[in-house]
């Protein structure tokens, strides 16, 4: 039996700058996953939205593999955390920065030749923020960015995941789960299973907005229900996400070419 050939290398960071494959560059997916470093509750650490985001972007690349090739840029760490910036450990960015960071690495890629480009984002607080920042950025360097909140893209699938809450809301059920799951020693378990927390009611505003720091919301900082959490869940929440955001890249829909990796 003729042994399979290895698999190409998804990691940005861990190919020799001879072994890029320019020629592919232009079909080539480049995933910029974007977290954050903010509060997670008594029970979680403050990695928590880049640890998930990163692992999202990274098992997503392996299922495209052998349809669309899919390179994964280390995860920005850091974004627009203000609202939790009251509790220790917290840092964020301004927009201004934001936009200037991703500005700077969607045109090193656009002069590459890349022109599938997406932002992966793992952190509420940067929607709107985001989808500000592609619509800037496409007209400003005519390079078709895309972003994409990844419980969002799996939220079907996460609803019939998850037993407490409807999808991923803050240190909660589904973020639990999953770091359960990865990194189980960095769980307090007691803690995630007794922290009071709001289960509903995040981001619930009737259409309309305002900004509020975390407090509004949970005093705890949690908000939804960790104390339903399992590895189990974690790692289907985890397969959910990467395997609903392949699909998407594969059926080629989000950069206008809608059939073109049809089997």
């Amino acid at each position: 039996m003729t042994p399979a050939a290895p698999m190409a290398p998804t990691q940005w960071s861990r190919i020799q700058s001879t072994a890029f494959d320019r020629a592919a560059a232009a079909s080539t997916v480049v995933i910029l996953p974007i977290g954050s470093t903010e509060q997670h509750g008594p029970h979680l650490p403050v990695e928590v939205d880049s640890l998930l985001v990163g692992e999202v972007a990274r098992r997503c690349a392996t299922l495209t593999a052998l349809r669309t090739p899919v390179l994964v840029l280390p995860t920005l760490w850091v974004s627009l955390a203000e609202h939790h910036m009251a509790d220790a450990g917290s840092l964020t960015l301004d927009f201004e920065t934001l936009l200037g960071f991703t500005r700077c690495i969607v045109r090193s890629l656009q002069r590459q030749g890349y022109r599938r480009i997406l932002l992966l984002n793992g952190h509420g607080g940067n929607m709107a923020a985001l989808t500000l920042i592609v619509d800037i950025l496409t007209v400003e360097l005519d390079v078709p960015v895309a972003t994409a909140t990844y419980w969002m893209v799996a939220a079907p699938a996460f609803a019939e995941i998850l037993e407490g809450q409807p999808n991923l809301l803050h240190a909660c059920e589904a973020e639990t789960s999953m770091v359960m799951y990865l990194r189980p020693e960095l769980v307090d378990a007691e803690a995630a299973r007794t922290v009071s927390a709001p289960a509903s009611g995040f981001l619930l505003a009737g259409g309309v907005h305002r900004w509020r720091p975390i407090a509004h919301w949970s005093c705890s900082g949690v908000v939804g229900s960790p104390r339903l959490a399992s590895p189990d869940k974690g790692e289907r929440l985890l397969r959910a996400a990467a395997t609903a955001l392949a699909d998407r890249i594969v059926q080629g829909g989000i950069w206008g070419d809608e059939g073109a990796n049809a089997a």
